[in-house]
């Protein structure tokens, strides 16, 4: 029973550690979040701070060349929904679309990683006003767990636009190829 034991904690010791030496799944992967974006203008007469339900659709690329660091670039187009709000005392809404792209630097526990990034994306703005657009920085960490090919991560990011302020709440699920 003993020998057995023995031979039992070695083995899980070895497949963990070499799980964790392996590093995320290398390659490209295609994905899909959806989650709550809060949105915040601060803009003198207009007063709007609001949630919607917003989506992603994201794809990237893992190097996977470092063990138990993930270093990624990624790319996604986002909607973060309409937000209302008063303008002048009027009721008013605003929606926010864009293109971002990020570079990712990840650390793998096993199956689970934590990562970070950073990067900008290129917003469009429509409201009653009009229409506003920009390239402006973006931030956001993240928790992913990795099964084979498949992930499911978790996931804030930070938007800093010119008067708008959006931070997303999301989950999702990505495949690398």
């Amino acid at each position: 029973m003993k020998k057995l034991t023995t031979t039992g904690i070695v083995l899980a010791v070895l497949l963990v550690t070499g799980t964790a030496w392996a590093g995320g799944e290398s390659g490209l992967y295609l994905g899909a979040s959806a989650g709550s974006a809060g949105i915040e203008v601060s803009d003198g007469t207009v007063q709007i701070d609001d949630n919607d339900t917003a989506f992603k659709v994201f794809g990237g690329y893992n190097f996977g060349i470092i063990p138990l660091i993930n270093i990624a670039v990624e790319g996604s187009y986002v909607d973060f929904g309409t937000a209302v709000g008063n303008v002048s005392g009027n009721r008013t809404e605003t929606s926010v679309t864009g293109w971002d792209l990020f570079g990712l630097v990840g650390f793998n526990m096993g199956p689970f990683s934590v990562f970070g990034k950073a990067g900008a994306i290129n917003w469009d703005g429509k409201s009653a006003g009009g229409s506003d657009s920009g390239t402006d920085p973006a931030y956001g960490v993240g928790l992913q767990l990795q099964i084979a090919s498949f992930a499911v991560r978790a996931e804030y990011e930070i938007f800093t636009l010119d008067k708008v302020d959006i931070s997303f709440a999301s989950a999702g699920v990505s495949y690398t190829f």
